[in-house]
């Protein structure tokens, strides 16, 4: 399988042909669902979430799905039984890939602020994509997908949250606010600190590595 980073929280799956999206969101770059055969989207905040990019490619691609919490289902419900509410515990194959549900709920930003429905996303035994959620699978992950700079997140948290789940490889996500130096800072202490969860690498968007 071949992963792909488009941008911020926003990846691309490949195997056997088929294209895997996750999360398309404002930071996403250009055209992140040009050739998706299948969408999964974690939550509602623009981040993860370009309405405008969803619909097009909705109407463009007739055959195109989507997999996603039921307030985000709801926004699109226009497009019938090719949008698809999913929850906890569930289960589904979307254009190939197996897909496990895990997680509920946004982490907290703060206090005063309301948390959203959020889902992970397990792809294939293998990848797995936690939204905004410090979600523990309870299966081996290999590869996950780690938020590391966000209004919710604690550099010591997104530590913790990796020695949690214990992954082969990390790989650096959900970092459209850092610039360059936030960059770096955060593969130095990832490197010092990750312990046994495996090495951390982040790839510049448009860049791949099979996992």
């Amino acid at each position: 399988m071949r992963l792909t980073k488009l941008g911020h929280s926003c990846v691309r799956l490949e195997k056997d042909g088929a294209h895997l999206v996750i999360d398309p969101g404002i930071w996403s770059g250009t055209a992140p669902l040009a050739d998706a055969d299948a969408v999964l989207i974690t939550h509602v905040h623009a981040d993860h979430l370009d309405t405008d990019i969803v619909r097009s490619a909705l109407d463009s691609h007739g055959g195109l799905e989507l997999w996603t919490t039921p307030d985000v289902a709801e926004q699109l419900s226009g497009y019938g039984h090719r949008v698809h509410a999913v929850h906890h515990g569930d289960a589904f194959t979307a254009a190939g890939f197996d897909v496990h549900v895990y997680g509920a709920e946004h982490a907290r930003i703060h206090q005063e602020m309301p948390t959203v429905p959020n889902v992970g996303f397990m792809i294939d035994g293998n990848v797995f994509h936690p939204g905004d959620a410090f979600t523990v699978p309870d299966e081996q992950v290999r590869t996950l997908l780690l938020p590391i700079s966000a209004p919710w997140l604690k550099t010591a948290e997104m530590i913790d949250y990796a020695r949690a789940v214990r992954p082969q490889v990390s790989h650096g996500i959900h970092d459209e606010l850092l610039n360059a130096n936030g960059v770096a800072l955060i593969e130095r202490l990832a490197g010092a600190l990750m312990g046994e969860a495996g090495p951390y690498v982040r790839l510049e968007p448009g860049a791949s590595a099979e996992v």
